[in-house]
């Protein structure tokens, strides 16, 4: 189903998700008739700043950005989208697209460095237990294209203290919260009880984050996606974001994957296409 700004794709046994047109946000994922997604009670869904929560596509920069916004400007454009069909197994999927604007060339022409031609295509499909989502870039230009991007995946979970997250140990990572510095991941387990803002680099292509919404698990499989981002504002931060509510972030954590640590570059007319599965496990 799709409407003027959201497109809805449903299943027979109670899940749906949806996804905003604006920044082509997912910002709803209901696996079997629970939510899996969190988006703060303060969002704003004006069509001028990001959704805070779901999963923002970051492109083409992570982070702040001397040419434009931070994270980027996908999360904040209006993308076009397609009539709601199926993949090769009957799967509901919506497509996505959005190309260089007026707006995109005037942030890549800063400093007299020429504009860029690219095409961005966004695939999101609903299977039975996990949600799929592909994100594809093409280079149209006759110039190199080099970026960033991230899949900024918020997981709603009762309680952050209790969540692990799997697949770290051993692992480098930037420290944001300690002035960037480079650390080496000691636990088995990844585990939250303070502010935590972690890249972690060259990660698995699976992690598995327990004890998350209605007590599953969830299994975060990814494709040509080298790095896991784990973000949680905790209290202090929290309350310092007018579109975050003072007393969510226990609600909440980000497990992001990304091509982030360095530029991918593509030639004149490659594309790339970065790729995951979220897939929900019951804990019997």
């Amino acid at each position: 189903m799709t409407t003027k700004d959201v497109v809805t794709l449903e299943r027979s046994d109670n899940s749906s998700c949806k996804i905003h047109v604006f920044g082509a946000t997912l910002y709803s994922w209901i696996n079997k008739g629970e939510e899996m997604i969190f988006v703060s009670s303060k969002s704003h869904f004006d069509k001028k700043k990001a959704i805070r929560g779901g999963i923002p596509i970051v492109f083409p920069n992570f982070g702040p950005w001397d040419l434009g916004p931070q994270h980027g400007f996908a999360r904040i454009m209006s993308w076009n989208s397609t009539e709601v069909s199926k993949d090769e197994s009957s799967n509901p999927m919506a497509v996505f697209n959005l190309s260089d604007t007026e707006e995109t060339r005037k942030m890549w022409n800063f400093r007299h460095v020429s504009w860029i031609t690219f095409q961005l295509t966004y695939i999101v499909t609903l299977l039975e237990d996990s949600l799929k989502t592909d994100f594809i870039v093409k280079n149209v230009d006759d110039k190199q294209l080099g970026f960033t991007c991230l899949l900024h995946n918020y997981f709603k979970v009762p309680d952050v203290t209790k969540v692990t997250v799997s697949g770290l140990n051993g692992l480098r990572y930037k420290d944001k919260v300690r002035g960037g510095e480079m650390f080496t991941e000691n636990g088995e387990l990844v585990t939250v009880s303070e502010n935590i803002d972690r890249i972690y680099q060259d990660t698995p292509s699976e992690h598995i984050l327990k004890q998350v919404a209605g007590g599953c698990s969830i299994v975060i499989t990814k494709t040509e996606l080298p790095d896991t981002v784990v973000w949680n504002p905790w209290k202090e931060n929290a309350a310092s974001m007018s579109d975050f509510g003072d007393d969510e972030y226990p609600q909440m954590l980000c497990v992001e994957a990304g091509f982030v640590a360095k530029q991918k570059v593509l030639a004149s007319d490659e594309k790339y296409m970065g790729s995951q599965r979220l897939t929900v496990k019951q804990v019997v």
